[in-house]
């Protein structure tokens, strides 16, 4: 049975140039409910053998862009401009409540936050990367940010968005670039005369981890 579905994230989302509006909202198409809505119709909809063998090619299709192409969301922490991985993204939250720990003597450890109904570390990334305080937005966010079953949190000073990148665009970190952002860095992108490091969640979570133990 053929059912009409509009594949706008393959268009105007995180797949497509994004240009969708909701994206300043949801950050990610699989945060969407119009995505949400679709995935719905599309597991309800009876299945033939030409359904299979046309959804198989086309995950295929999406699979070989997916090994071309990198997609992130870019913010900025102090003066540095970041990006991490939107598959390791779960949320961007509104700023909130941090309850600090006592005892605790990691400057990077800024204290625990409530997001939906569960306490998640907070840790400064200007603190981990050495980056220098900048001018914060009117709107800060927490990124919720996972890695192999953990979730921490990111207070991060703005939020500019997802962004797709091929990997003809991911650019080696230069001797430069001091040394604490070239510990957690995997490669660097500019875009729009900005120069973005794209962070490498399994050293950051790494790293985190042993400084607690």
């Amino acid at each position: 049975m053929d059912i009409k579905i509009d594949d706008c994230w393959n268009r105007i989302g995180v797949r497509g140039d994004n240009t969708c509006p909701k994206l300043q909202d949801y950050f990610r198409c699989l945060n969407c409910p119009t995505y949400a809505a679709a995935a719905s119709t599309l597991l309800d909809r009876p299945t033939s053998d030409a359904d299979l063998i046309s959804d198989w090619g086309q995950s295929k299709q999406s699979l070989a862009r997916s090994e071309t192409a990198v997609s992130a969301l870019i913010f900025r922490a102090g003066i540095e401009w970041l990006a991490l991985p939107t598959d390791a993204i779960v949320e961007v939250a509104e700023q909130r409540t941090i309850h600090s720990l006592p005892h605790q003597t990691n400057r990077a450890i800024l204290g625990l936050s409530n997001v939906r109904g569960s306490l998640l570390l907070c840790v400064s990334l200007t603190q981990m990367l050495g980056a220098e305080r900048g001018t914060a937005a009117a709107i800060q966010r927490l990124l919720v940010v996972a890695h192999q079953g953990q979730s921490l949190v990111f207070p991060v000073d703005e939020v500019l968005g997802v962004q797709r990148f091929t990997q003809a665009e991911l650019q080696a970190v230069p001797s430069t670039v001091a040394q604490s952002n070239t510990t957690y860095t995997q490669a660097m992108i500019v875009s729009k005369d900005k120069k973005i490091g794209l962070l490498d969640c399994g050293l950051l979570f790494y790293a985190l981890n042993r400084s607690l133990t």
